[in-house]
């Protein structure tokens, strides 16, 4: 039978995701709620496309525009996501992906886009084009027993995670983000960031239900040093977005912090902790490998049009060094009010 190459509108969700969810190669990040959340929390114009070939769904690949002067033109597989690009069956071939490569060309060049960007997980699917050499990933079994898993993180930071227990630090499920989102919005301020919104993470919350999880760290008095929003997907923990208090530090909360979430997961029966993606040389990057955890490059390639290199839109590049310092020296209420409108053009 031909292949049809459609765009996903709410009648073909329910296959999109039940496909989603069955595909080694989709994550996360490639299930339909994201084309509502993209369109309507951060105002992109959205193209989830997908291969179908006798009425079944083959393939699947969400795109979505950010439009920015200051940033750039893209056609992004997906922004706010790490993970993106064409997940596709066994069963459909190269002949499925090519038809939505090819979609996703015309689609770039009608829009006028400076670069269509795949943020694969781990596929190169062309070896011509631009990548992107700064991310890696982080990911690990889960073991079956919750003490094996201790036993596998490596001794020092073995130690913090005990010392974070020894200091009486206590795990909570929060029901919904105001904890997690003040500790998070005070952290990235104080790294010179803006926070993303807040209704994005209610958002999340409420989208996702049980699978988009908050898990916050308090001392033995129920002062909040630590919270991580996380995703569950399969056998999968993700943990994605976090935040600790200055004095989360000292107390090793951050530590006890991920120590019980892989112990939570575990017991829900998860294989995979996925840390998520770092870049190359930082604290996180440290942080994680530090656990025992291997870096993995991220397969993110480009199909440069208006632009001579990969786009550098992220805090290591020095042209950001002056508004990082600023924003650092704004009050909290100020940037989360301000620091919406301009991360949702970076992606």
């Amino acid at each position: 039978m031909p292949i049809k190459v459609k765009p996903l509108s709410p009648e073909h969700a329910e296959r999109w995701d039940a496909f989603v969810r069955e595909c080694p190669q989709a994550t996360f990040f490639h299930l339909s709620a994201w084309q509502d959340i993209v369109r309507t929390v951060f105002r992109h114009r959205t193209f989830f496309l997908f291969a179908e070939r006798d009425g079944d769904i083959i393939a699947v690949l969400p795109l979505a525009e950010v439009k920015s002067r200051l940033f750039g033109h893209a056609l992004t597989s997906l922004p706010f996501c790490v993970y993106g690009g064409i997940a596709a069956s066994e069963e459909a071939g190269d002949e499925a992906v090519a038809l939505l490569e090819q979609e996703a060309d015309a689609l770039a060049r009608k829009l006028g886009v400076q670069h269509l960007e795949y943020r694969n997980l781990d596929r190169i699917r062309h070896e011509d084009w631009p990548r992107q050499d700064l991310y890696v990933t982080f990911r690990k079994e889960i073991l079956p027993e919750v003490e094996a898993n201790m036993l596998a993180i490596p001794r020092k930071q073995r130690a913090m995670v005990r010392k974070g227990i020894k200091n009486g630090l206590v795990s909570h499920i929060d029901a919904d983000v105001e904890r997690f989102f003040a500790l998070y919005s005070d952290n990235v301020l104080r790294h010179g960031t803006p926070a993303l919104p807040k209704k994005f993470f209610q958002r999340l919350k409420a989208t996702f239900g049980d699978d988009c999880e908050v898990l916050t760290v308090t001392d033995a008095d129920g002062r909040p040093l630590s919270s991580v929003l996380s995703f569950y997907f399969r056998d999968e923990v993700l943990p994605y977005y976090a935040g600790d208090d200055v004095a989360a530090r000292e107390l090793a909360a951050n530590d006890f912090k991920y120590w019980e979430l892989m112990r939570r997961a575990c017991e829900r029966g998860c294989k995979v902790f996925d840390y998520g993606r770092s870049k190359i040389g930082t604290g996180p990057y440290s942080f994680k490998k530090n656990w025992g955890f291997e870096p993995r490059p991220l397969s993110y390639e480009y199909c440069l049009y208006k632009r001579d290199g990969v786009p550098q839109n992220n805090p290591m590049n020095p042209k950001y060094r002056a508004f990082i310092a600023l924003w650092k020296r704004l009050p909290l209420g100020v940037a989360n009010a301000v620091g919406p409108h301009i991360v949702r053009n970076l992606g």
